[in-house]
């Protein structure tokens, strides 16, 4: 019952999530999408969310079970009481930046190691903020890669709960198509023409702006690249088109291998 609950839960938050972004898309748009291409996309993801609540809940008890504790204290949530108010903006920012940092590297290492099966989010040609799919794999590889490091370091759940629903609503902006932008913030926080860069067919564009949330990691560990005002590159595979089907969506990592290979550039 309770998994019910989870799954429910993230597809009306989902929903909501969705909702907000279209109708941006809509009033504020930079390219047109047409509903085949949105409701194919919304039906890999009724097939996504379940799969990845599912993953999220057995391995995170799995996880437990095995009683590790963190390795590193990071001053987060209950640390930054004597800041008052404040804290109630600098914790969930800093958990969101630690979550952002350990992503950062989980998504190179996701365009080295795990490339076919990434590659079913790269093939996708028509950007949109219900374009955010990934092979339903995803939740192993990024438990593995990314949640287990995280957890080594204590980070209050409550500060990350608060960014939740922001940070959902983020990555949903960042593959939308519209022309609305995040102004001065653009020079902290991705948007979705600096995203729109990692996306790209231009050979140029590869392996650039890895970061989901800020842009601060591409920056640090040089792999920024800052597009023009009106550069809005062609996005998708050139070597292999993205899925049309259900089956297809699902068994892409296996026809890629067959039919395409595109080798990513290693990290230097």
């Amino acid at each position: 019952m309770e998994v019910a609950v989870d799954i429910a839960r993230a597809i009306l938050g989902a929903a909501f999530a969705f909702a907000i972004l279209l109708l941006i898309e809509l009033v504020a748009p930079n390219e047109r999408i047409g509903i085949g291409t949105r409701m194919r996309a919304w039906g890999f993801w009724s097939i996504a969310i379940p799969v990845n609540v599912l993953a999220v809940l057995a391995l995170g008890k799995l996880w437990q079970s095995l009683g590790i504790g963190p390795l590193l204290v990071v001053p987060v949530g209950e640390h930054l009481n004597g800041l008052g108010w404040a804290a109630l903006i600098v914790a969930p920012l800093i958990a969101a930046m630690l979550n952002d940092f350990f992503f950062y590297w989980f998504h190179r290492a996701e365009h080295i190691f795990l490339w076919r099966f990434h590659a079913v989010h790269h093939s996708i040609r028509d950007l949109h903020a219900g374009s955010g799919y990934h092979n339903i794999t995803e939740p192993l590889f990024r438990f593995v890669l990314m949640t287990v490091p995280a957890s080594l370091m204590t980070t209050d759940v409550s500060a990350i709960a608060v960014m939740s629903t922001v940070l959902v609503l983020q990555q949903l902006y960042v593959h939308s198509s519209t022309s609305a932008d995040l102004g001065w913030g653009r020079v902290l926080f991705v948007d979705n023409r600096f995203h729109r860069i990692h996306h790209s067919l231009e050979e140029r564009h590869f392996d650039k702006n890895f970061g989901a949330m800020t842009t601060l990691w591409d920056r640090l560990f040089g792999t920024a690249y800052w597009p023009a005002k009106d550069e809005w590159p062609a996005v998708g595979l050139a070597e292999i088109d993205e899925p049309r089907s259900v089956r297809e969506y699902l068994d892409l990592p296996l026809r890629f291998g067959r039919e395409a290979q595109r080798v990513p550039q290693t990290i230097e």
